[in-house]
C-alpha cells in the first residue's frame, strides 16, 4: 500500500486509534530518511506524545508529509535532470552524483533532524555498550556535536574523518562474509557518522 493511503487511515477517526498509530508507523516505514526509530523519535520530538494524543498524531503526519512532499520535488527535478542527461548519451550517472531516489536526510530540516538522530543513536550505541575503540570514538563524536549543536571544530572534524575512514576500511569486502554481525554494527557507526556531518553542513 502506498504512502497516500496509509496517511488517509491516520487520519480516519472511524478507525481504532491503535490501528492510527500503526498506520502512521507504516507511513515512517515508507518515507525514514534518517532511520525508523530515528524517525519515529523526531516525529514525537516535532509532534507531541502521539500514541496517546489525536492532535500529536495529526501533527506529526504533517510533518512526515511535508518533508516527504519536498522529496518528491526533488525526485521529479532529478527524473527531469536524468532524463535529459540520456539525451546526451550519458546513460548512467557518476558514482559521486547526487541520487536522491533513497533519502539520507530529513527534507525541509535537514539539521534540525540530522542532530535529533545523533542524539538518539547515541542513546541506542551506549544501551548497546561501547565495547570496541571505533564504538567509543563515534561516541566521542557525537558527544561533540551535540555539545556544539552540530558546528564542529577543527579537532573535531578532523577526529570524525578518522572515524569515517576506519569505518570504511572495515567494511570493505569479504567483511560482510567474514563477520556479519560486525559489519552491521560498523554500518550503524557509519550512519551515525553521516548524520553527525549533516548535523554540522550549511
Amino acid at each position: 500500500m502506498g504512502f497516500t493511503n496509509v496517511a488517509r487511515k491516520v487520519r480516519d477517526p472511524s478507525l481504532p486509534y491503535g490501528h492510527r498509530v500503526v498506520s502512521l508507523r507504516s507511513c515512517v516505514q515508507l518515507y525514514r530518511p534518517i532511520g525508523f526509530e530515528a524517525t519515529v523519535s523526531y516525529l514525537a520530538h516535532r509532534a507531541g506524545p502521539f500514541r496517546e494524543d489525536e492532535g500529536a498524531l495529526l501533527r506529526a503526519l504533517g510533518v512526515i508529509e511535508a518533508s516527504r512532499a519536498v522529496w518528491q520535488v526533488e525526485l521529479r527535478a532529478y527524473a527531469a535532470e536524468r532524463a535529459e542527461a540520456k539525451r546526451r548519451g550519458l546513460r548512467t550517472p557518476g558514482p559521486r552524483e547526487r541520487n536522491p531516489n533513497s533519502p539520507e536526510y530529513w527534507y525541509g530540516a535537514r539539521r534540525e533532524a540530522a542532530l535529533h538522530a545523533v542524539g538518539h543513536w547515541r542513546v541506542r550505541l551506549q544501551r548497546a555498550g561501547l565495547t570496541d575503540e571505533l564504538s567509543r570514538a563515534v561516541d566521542l563524536c557525537a558527544a561533540d556535536c551535540l555539545e556544539a549543536e552540530g558546528a564542529p571544530g577543527a579537532r573535531e572534524r578532523a577526529r570524525l574523518a578518522a572515524c569515517a575512514d576506519a569505518l570504511e576500511r572495515r567494511m570493505e569486502p569479504p567483511a560482510y562474509r567474514d563477520d556479519a554481525a560486525t559489519y552491521f554494527h560498523h554500518r550503524d557507526l557509519l550512519r551515525v557518522v553521516r548524520l553527525i556531518r549533516m548535523a554540522g553542513a550549511n
